[in-house]
C-alpha cells in the first residue's frame, strides 16, 4: 500500500477503556493486554495516566522491562495546571517518570470548559497547551495532543478551538487528535470539522480522531474522519469505555483495511483480529458480544434455510468478507428455519451419499422442527444435535440404560454445602449398577452419581467436567410448572461441547442434557 494510506492505530483499552463500568485491570492484566495488542500490530498502546493512581505508576515501572515488536506504549496526562510552571507540575513529573518515547496530553479546546470548568482565562489556557507540549519535547518526548471537546468547541467558538490547536503545533506536537468527547456529533459535523483542520494543519502535523459512542456513531465518525484526511485513529479494541463506550477499533481496523484500502496493522496480522479480541475479552473478564462485527461468534453465523443453501453454494451470496481474513469462522446454526441444505451439510460427515432428496433428511428436518417447537434450540447444542442425527441414521450406540433416578435435598444447608443427594440405577451391557452422590444442589448430586456409575465401565468420564450450566424458562405463563431449557457446556480438557434438555421438570431436563454430554464423549472416544 502507498505510504499515504497508512493509518496509525492508537488503542486506549488500558486507559479510556478501563473507565467503563465493571472494568478493572490488575497490573498483570495490563501487561497481558499490551502483549496481545503488540501481537496484533497496533501503532500505539495508551496504557494509563502515571500521575492518577499507584497501579498505573507500578505498571509503567514494569513496562520499562517489556520488549515489543510492533507497538509503542504511550503515557497519558493533562496540560499543566493554571498558575504553575511545567517543572513544578506533579502530573507532568509523573508523566515524564513513565519513561515512554511518546506521551499523549489533553487540553481544553472548548471555551466553556476553560472558563466555567477549570476557571482559567482563554489566554492562559493557550499558554498551558503550548508550554506543556514544548516542555515535554524539551525533555525528549514526542507529543500527541488530544484536543478535548474539540467538536463541541469548534461549533461554539471556531476561532478559539483553532487557536488551541495552533498552540499545540507551536509547542511542537506531531499529532493533533480531535476528540469528540461527548459523543454527540453527527457525521456531517465531523466531516466538515476534520476537513477544515486537515486543510489548516495537515501539511505540518498528522490529524487524528477520537470518538465516543453516545449517539451510536463512533465507528462511522472515525471512518468519515479518515476519509476527510485523518491519519491517526484512537479507540478501544472492543469499544467499551465510559458511558456507552468508545470507537470500536476491531470494526474500524477491518473496515479501513479490508474495505477502504488503508493499512492499519500488518496485512499478515489481520487473521489475528478475532483471536486477539477474544484474548482481550477474556483478560477483561467480559463476554465478547456475539453480534460484534467481524469478530463476534455470530458475525458469520447463518440460520435461515435459503441463506444457508446460498452460502453453501457460494459464501459471497451473504458474506461481505471471508471470515478467515479476520480469523473468524463460518457457522451454520441448526434450527427449525434452517432447511434441508443445513441438514445435508451436517449429516454428510456421517454419510456423504445423502442429498436433499434423501428421505432420512426430510425425517431429520421434521424431527428438528418438532423438538424446537417443544423448546429445544439446537443452534446452542451442537452435541445434542449430532446425537439426534446419529439416531436418525442408525449410527448411534447406547452406552447405558436408566432404570431410575431419585433426588432429595436438605434445608437448612449443611456446613459443607453438600445439601442434596441423588441415587441412580443404570444398566450397562446387561449389568445393573446402583450409585449415589451428594452435591451442592440436586443437579450436582446427580452428576456425581452418574459419573460414579459410568466410571466403573468407562474410565474416560473421569476427565469430563461441566464448565457452564444455564436454565431458561420457556413459558412464564405456567409459573412454577413452566417448561425449562437446560444448556450444559462440558469439556474433557481437549475439546468443549454443548448439550441440551427440555422438560417441565428442571431435574429431568438436566438429566437429559447430562446424558447427552456423557454419551457424546463416549461416542467420540469410541470413534478414535
Amino acid at each position: 500500500m502507498k505510504e499515504n494510506k497508512k493509518i496509525a492505530i492508537f488503542d486506549s483499552t488500558l486507559r479510556d477503556g478501563s473507565q467503563g463500568e465493571g472494568i478493572s485491570y490488575s497490573v498483570q492484566d495490563k501487561i497481558n493486554i499490551v502483549y496481545a495488542l503488540d501481537e496484533l500490530g497496533v501503532t500505539f498502546i495508551e496504557a494509563g495516566n502515571p500521575g492518577s493512581n499507584p497501579k498505573d505508576m507500578e505498571f509503567f515501572e514494569e513496562a520499562k522491562k517489556i520488549k515489543l515488536n510492533n507497538s509503542k506504549i504511550v503515557a497519558f496526562g493533562s496540560t499543566r495546571r493554571k498558575d504553575i510552571t511545567c517543572d513544578k507540575d506533579d502530573n507532568l513529573t509523573s508523566l515524564l517518570s513513565a519513561g515512554t518515547e511518546y506521551v499523549c496530553v489533553f487540553g481544553k479546546t472548548w471555551d466553556f470548559q476553560v472558563t466555567d470548568i477549570i476557571h482559567a482565562t482563554l489566554k492562559e489556557n493557550l499558554a498551558m497547551i503550548k508550554d506543556t507540549v514544548a516542555y515535554l519535547i524539551e525533555k525528549g518526548r514526542k507529543v500527541i495532543f488530544d484536543a478535548e471537546h474539540f467538536f463541541t468547541g469548534y461549533a461554539a467558538n471556531k476561532d478559539y478551538a483553532i487557536k488551541c490547536l495552533q498552540a499545540a503545533v507551536e509547542g511542537g506536537a506531531e499529532c493533533l487528535c480531535l476528540c469528540e468527547t461527548k459523543g454527540g456529533a453527527m457525521p456531517s459535523e465531523c466531516q466538515k470539522a476534520v476537513t477544515d483542520i486537515v486543510s489548516l494543519f495537515g501539511d505540518k502535523v498528522d490529524v487524528g480522531i477520537h470518538t465516543h459512542n453516545d449517539s451510536g456513531l463512533a465507528v462511522a465518525n472515525s471512518l468519515i474522519a479518515v476519509e476527510a484526511g485523518a491519519k491517526h485513529v484512537q479507540g478501544v479494541l472492543l469499544g467499551f469505555g465510559e458511558r456507552t463506550g468508545n470507537a470500536n477499533l476491531s470494526t474500524i481496523i477491518a473496515d479501513l483495511q479490508l474495505k477502504l484500502g488503508y493499512e492499519c496493522i500488518p496485512e499478515k496480522n489481520m487473521k489475528l483480529l478475532t483471536p486477539v479480541c477474544k484474548r482481550v475479552a477474556e483478560i477483561t473478564n467480559i463476554a465478547l458480544p456475539s453480534g460484534m462485527p467481524f469478530v463476534g461468534s455470530s458475525a458469520f453465523a447463518h440460520k435461515a434455510g435459503m441463506h444457508i443453501d446460498a452460502v453453501i453454494k457460494n459464501p459471497f451470496a451473504y458474506e461481505h468478507v471471508e471470515p478467515e481474513t479476520v480469523g473468524n469462522e463460518r457457522v451454520f446454526l441448526m434450527s427449525e428455519v434452517a432447511g434441508k441444505s443445513m441438514i445435508v451439510e451436517k449429516v454428510q460427515k456421517f454419510d456423504k451419499s445423502l442429498t436433499k432428496s434423501s428421505p432420512v433428511v426430510a425425517d431429520i428436518v421434521k424431527k428438528v422442527k418438532e423438538l424446537e417447537h417443544e423448546g429445544y434450540q439446537f443452534e446452542g447444542a451442537d452435541a445434542s444435535f449430532e446425537i439426534l442425527v446419529r439416531k436418525s441414521l442408525g449410527k448411534y450406540k447406547s452406552f447405558f440404560n436408566l432404570h431410575y433416578y431419585k433426588t432429595s435435598g436438605e434445608f437448612p444447608r449443611f456446613a459443607d454445602d453438600q445439601s442434596s443427594f441423588a441415587q441412580v440405577k443404570l444398566d450397562v451391557d446387561g449389568k445393573a449398577v446402583v450409585t449415589a452422590g451428594e452435591g451442592d444442589g440436586p443437579v450436582n448430586a446427580m452428576d456425581v452419581a452418574l459419573r460414579a456409575a459410568l466410571a466403573q465401565f468407562y474410565p474416560a468420564v473421569e476427565k469430563v467436567h461441566l464448565t457452564d450450566y444455564k436454565v431458561r424458562v420457556l413459558d412464564g405463563k405456567g409459573a412454577t410448572a413452566s417448561s425449562v431449557r437446560v444448556l450444559i457446556e462440558t469439556t474433557d480438557g481437549d475439546s468443549t461441547w454443548h448439550t441440551m434438555g427440555v422438560s417441565s421438570d428442571v431435574i429431568e431436563a438436566s438429566y437429559i442434557a447430562l446424558v447427552d454430554s456423557f454419551e457424546y464423549k463416549l461416542m467420540k472416544d469410541l470413534e478414535k
